[in-house]
């Protein structure tokens, strides 16, 4: 049973983000705009999000197996999905590039909460979350970057 509560738990990120790379797929600029030191290659990308949305089911089924989740975690967890979802959106579909940055600010902050959340319930669901903290961090600092350099 636990297996199939991981499968889930993974699943649901992971088919999110495959959903948002192709509805923005046609959309993406990345290679055309002017970029920060530090920019990694595009293709690099969706191998860090597949990889950060496994990790980020992973910590959600260890709560979900060991019945650890309650609202207040489900909310966060599912909150945050949906604003990272909505960013690619708004940075690459729109181009709301300073809209996008406000946006992922609420993203940080939301993932900050959630991590604070999950190690309170338990501390391996919360620390499997740090690399995804850092990425948004680094994606903030991309998506402000790029606002002022395409001016």
């Amino acid at each position: 049973m636990k297996a199939k509560t991981y499968i889930k738990s993974i699943l649901v990120p992971v088919i999110i983000g495959g959903i948002i790379g192709l509805v923005t797929s046609k959309a993406i600029d990345y290679n055309s705009l002017e970029k920060p030191i530090l920019s990694p290659p595009g293709i690099l990308f969706p191998i860090v999000w597949t990889i950060l949305y496994i990790l980020m089911g992973i910590s959600y089924g260890i709560l979900k197996s060991n019945n650890l989740v309650d609202e207040k975690v489900r909310r966060i967890y599912y909150l945050q999905l949906f604003v990272n979802a909505l960013w690619s959106v708004i940075f690459f579909v729109l181009k709301w590039r300073l809209f996008s940055f406000i946006w992922i600010i609420l993203l940080d902050i939301l993932v900050i909460v959630m991590i604070y959340r999950f190690y309170k319930k338990n501390k391996v669901s919360g620390l499997l979350q740090i690399p995804y903290l850092i990425w948004v961090l680094f994606a903030t600092y991309l998506n402000l970057s790029i606002y002022l350099l395409n001016m």
